[in-house]
This record gives structure tokens, sequence and C-alpha cells, in this order.
């Protein structure tokens, strides 16, 4: 469902996805290129009609929320980077986000292993 939003759409849901709930202005302060506040708010109700947002009363007004669980809405964008980015191959985008240079702690490090493990182990 995601791949078939219009990019706008998209990413307003993913900011709303971010922020994990929030008002049309919240949204709307959190994108990385503003639209005018009527445009998130029209953009928040097709979400809403797509059954991708549900909404209720708040303090401030409505507020929005995602209905799809959060992991499957990172899935979703890893899986679309992964194929615009790395010709579709995890491994090198993996290798690519371990050259960041970021340490690992001894937990991810475990973690990253066992993924591995499994992943070797369905292609056996």
């Amino acid at each position: 469902m995601m791949e078939s939003l219009p990019r706008r759409e998209r990413e307003v849901f993913e900011t709303l996805c971010r922020m994990e709930a929030g008002t049309a202005a919240g949204v709307r302060a959190s994108l990385s290129d503003p639209l005018s506040d009527s445009a998130v708010r029209t953009m928040l109700s097709r979400l809403e009609a797509k059954g991708l947002v549900e909404r209720s009363s708040g303090q401030g007004g409505f507020l929005f929320s995602p209905v799809q669980r959060t992991e499957a809405v990172a899935a979703s964008a890893l899986r679309r980077m992964i194929d615009t980015f790395f010709a579709g191959s995890a491994a090198s985008a993996a290798t690519a986000l371990l050259g960041l240079g970021q340490r690992l702690t001894p937990e991810e490090a475990a973690a990253l292993e066992q993924v591995i493990d499994q992943a070797v182990e369905k292609t056996s």
C-alpha cells in the first residue's frame, strides 16, 4: 500500500509514523519541505480514507496516528531504499550501514550475527 501513495502523501505518512501521533500542525512542522496547513490536513484526510491513519479528538484538536504497525512501515521503506540505492542487495545495504563508522555494542553485534546465521540457514 505504501508504494502506491503519491510522494507527498507518503512523506506525510512517514513523518506521522516517526512522530507516532500528532496534530496536522505538528506534522506540518516536522516535514522537511513544509506544505500549507490545508494541504497537510487534506493529505491526512486522504490517508484516513485509505485506512492508513486514524483520527481522534485531542486537547489541541484532532490527533492523527498511523494504523499500520511502525515495523511494517519501516520494513517497506527499507525495502524501497535497498531497491533504489543498493540494487536490491540487503548485504550491500548492511555493509554500507556498518561502514558509517558507528561502534556496535556487544548486544548489537550478537543480534547481527544471529540474523546473519538465520539468513544463511534460509538459503541452505
